[in-house]
């Protein structure tokens, strides 16, 4: 499966070089990356603040300071956790390759 987030904030999926849309989990987290959307996203991930940081290549500092409130994901942080909230499955398996 092949995933795009457009520059609106919709996921599509490519399919035969055409885009379908990806419906979010029922369970999927609100667009909202605020600090219960961030522990959410790893709480349902069922991984530590460290495995999580490890995951997405960032400081474990990084994942403490956006669920403590005290900073919050901006770009592509921001971006790569509203696809992790609809496909994190596919997701850690794509980044577990890099």
């Amino acid at each position: 499966m092949r995933l795009r987030l457009k520059a609106d904030g919709r996921i599509v999926e490519l399919r035969d070089g055409q885009e379908f849309p990806v419906q979010p989990a029922p369970n999927a987290a609100p667009s909202d990356t605020g600090p219960l959307a961030v522990r959410d996203l790893r709480r349902r991930a069922c991984l530590t603040q460290m495995e999580f940081a490890a995951k997405l290549g960032v400081p474990v500092e990084t994942i403490r300071n956006w669920e403590q409130g005290k900073r919050a994901p901006r770009g592509p942080a921001r971006a790569l956790l509203a696809v992790i909230a609809h496909a994190p499955d596919t997701v850690f398996q794509a980044l577990a390759k890099v």
